[in-house]
């Protein structure tokens, strides 16, 4: 799951630039990590120890309070802690792929990775679009740690998820505006795994497209982890940046699962 978090650390200061370009610093002056990265964390942990996906987002929310999460997110934590209910409120953004890597190598059968990528959308996200968005992810990650090709991943996710992938990620810098929609950004993040050359440059790609950048280069970063592996600089750089908490999380997850 490295992959996901470098992608949004590298992504955290160029969300709001609309970048339109490959030629950035790869580690900008006040990148952080975000809660794409909390999240991605709690899912990886949830498929560790067992539990409720909702149980782990709550409680990783509680440790890192301050790492940009949603309007709506932050109203389905609160309620939780105040009236102690979990209430799913239909969003079809993108915050449930954002965080479904982990669950792409927590199992071996696409009918768990389907079930349990649903699982981990619906305690927030169980608008159909926001299951769609955290399915089609955590299958191509799924796939590509399978070694499956990129042709074999492209036709699968168009004829599973029924998304367009023959835009170009040329198109999509034309045409992209601000949008955190599901819908919208999560055939941009696997057209940019598509048409990349290896790990980083999967990651510039997303981050190209311009708008929600982190939450882009999160998902593909997922997705490019998978099929190409992160070098070690960049995962021993990304640690820099992250609480021992979760980095003991991402070695139990890797030694468990795999890199």
């Amino acid at each position: 799951m490295i992959g996901g978090i470098i992608g949004d650390i590298v992504g955290s200061i160029y969300e709001d630039g609309n970048m339109k370009s490959k030629d950035f610093p790869l580690w900008g002056e006040g990148c952080h990590f975000t809660d794409d990265t909390v999240l991605t964390v709690a899912t990886a942990d949830c498929i560790l120890k067992g539990g409720r996906f909702e149980d782990y987002y709550y409680s990783y929310t509680s440790q890192f309070p301050s790492c940009g999460y949603g309007t709506n997110f932050m109203k389905w934590y609160f309620t939780r802690k105040f009236r102690n209910q979990f209430v799913p409120y239909q969003s079809f953004g993108n915050g449930s792929a954002m965080r479904v890597g982990p669950v792409g190598w927590g199992y071996e059968r696409m009918t768990d990775v389907l079930d349990k990528s649903r699982d981990s959308a619906i305690c927030t996200h169980n608008h159909e679009e926001g299951v769609r968005g955290a399915q089609a992810i955590a299958t191509c990650v799924f796939l590509a740690r399978k070694n499956e090709s990129k042709g074999h991943i492209k036709r699968f996710v168009e004829e599973k998820f029924s998304y367009n992938l023959d835009c170009s990620l040329e198109d999509g810098q034309k045409n992209h505006k601000w949008n955190a929609t599901s819908m919208q950004t999560v055939p941009q993040a696997i057209t940019a795994f598509l048409e990349s050359d290896n790990y980083e440059d999967c990651v510039r790609n997303a981050i190209a497209i311009g708008g929600d950048s982190d939450t882009l280069a999160c998902m593909a970063g997922s997705i490019a982890e998978a099929y190409y592996g992160v070098p070690s600089e960049l995962r021993e750089k990304a640690y820099t940046y992250l609480p021992e908490k979760i980095i003991e999380v991402i070695e139990k997850f890797e030694f468990r699962f795999g890199k």
